[in-house]
């Protein structure tokens, strides 16, 4: 099966990545990170940019630590 939609790349709070059909409302606390195009484009895009997959806040604590 081909996924021929269009996608966008969104971003929470807490500076976690995902991809969301570019035609829907963003889901509360998810904002729009500027990237969009194919499933596989934004896939790749998240893989080039989330390097540390631990929330902000995680990252934040660990450095005070």
């Amino acid at each position: 099966m081909t996924d021929d939609g269009v996608y966008r790349v969104v971003r929470n709070d807490e500076e976690q990545y995902s991809i969301w059909w570019a035609d829907r409302e963003l889901p509360l606390g998810w904002t729009a990170e500027g990237t969009s195009g194919s499933k596989q484009e934004c896939l790749d895009h998240i893989g080039k940019v989330w390097s540390d997959m631990r929330p902000r806040s995680l990252r934040e604590q660990m450095a005070r630590a």
